[in-house]
């Protein structure tokens, strides 16, 4: 479970219920952190359901989830669990047997290092400064055991935080590849939305048409994700979309809007 300002509260348990998550989050999270004023999630089955939204309604929290066909939208807990992954991989082929008990020293080189959003690591953005961390161990050795036992932590504090570091290289430099800079869209524009992930109903798959609308934007969910005022028809459909899935309205007599075809499920 991951912050806004990008730090992990490592809480996971993928098979909970959303009464047994709302239990989780106000134990591990909200005692913590306070109370949330957005929850940004994906479209797990605890997210989507009525007790989940009327939970955060209660709460004063609104729920934002993974836009339409494209749960890169929340980026941020996207790069943050890659990045994570690669780092608890590397650490299970290094010690099968007993990686679990690192992954306190991984969350805390986790919540050390800055991000690029912000410039500021977790600690900061979260405490208002940034925890100390291990010292060097080349004072006397007094007590052996004691010793040991820190230098077991800051070498899997150390592998955990290069890792990280490489990690996150790898994860900007693949997305850098890929990224082009979307347009900025406003409330009230109308726009264009792609039908690629959108079954319609058509004489012809290659016939149909590319994009349908236009559409109205309704809100501006992130940089790169909106809400969409869709027909009653397309209900079935959420309303968010990832940028990607729309292009700008630039009227013209040569290219006139495109009547909505009905989505294939509504025969």
């Amino acid at each position: 479970m991951g912050g806004r300002i990008e730090g992990q509260d490592g809480l996971t348990r993928g098979n909970a219920s959303a009464k047994e998550t709302a239990v989780i989050v106000i134990d591990h999270v909200f005692r913590l952190h306070g109370l949330p004023t957005d929850v940004v999630s994906d479209r797990g089955p605890q997210f989507v359901s009525k007790f989940w939204q009327e939970f955060c309604r209660l709460l004063g929290a609104t729920v934002s989830l993974s836009s339409g066909f494209h749960p890169q939208s929340n980026g941020q807990t996207e790069r943050a669990n890659q990045d994570l992954e690669r780092t608890l991989r590397c650490l299970v082929s290094k010690n099968p047997s007993s990686w679990s008990q690192q992954l306190s020293m991984v969350e805390y080189a986790h919540n050390s290092l800055p991000v690029s959003s912000t410039g500021l690591s977790p600690f900061e953005c979260s405490l208002g400064y940034q925890p100390p961390i291990f010292p060097s161990l080349e004072s006397e050795v007094t007590v052996p055991s004691a010793h040991a036992f820190v230098q077991r932590c800051h070498r899997a504090w150390t592998r955990a935080r290069e890792t990280l570091l490489q990690a996150g290289a790898r994860t900007k430099a693949k997305a850098d590849r890929h990224r082009s800079r979307p347009p900025v869209y406003v409330v009230g524009q109308k726009v264009w939305l792609s039908t690629k992930n959108i079954p319609l109903r058509s004489v012809s798959n290659k016939l149909a048409p590319k994009f349908i609308g236009p559409f109205t934007v309704t809100k501006i969910l992130s940089p790169v994700a909106v809400r969409l005022k869709l027909p009653p028809v397309y209900r079935r459909i959420h309303s968010a979309f990832h940028v990607s899935k729309i292009k700008p309205v630039f009227h013209s007599h040569i290219n006139p809007p495109v009547p909505v075809p009905p989505p294939a499920s509504s025969r």
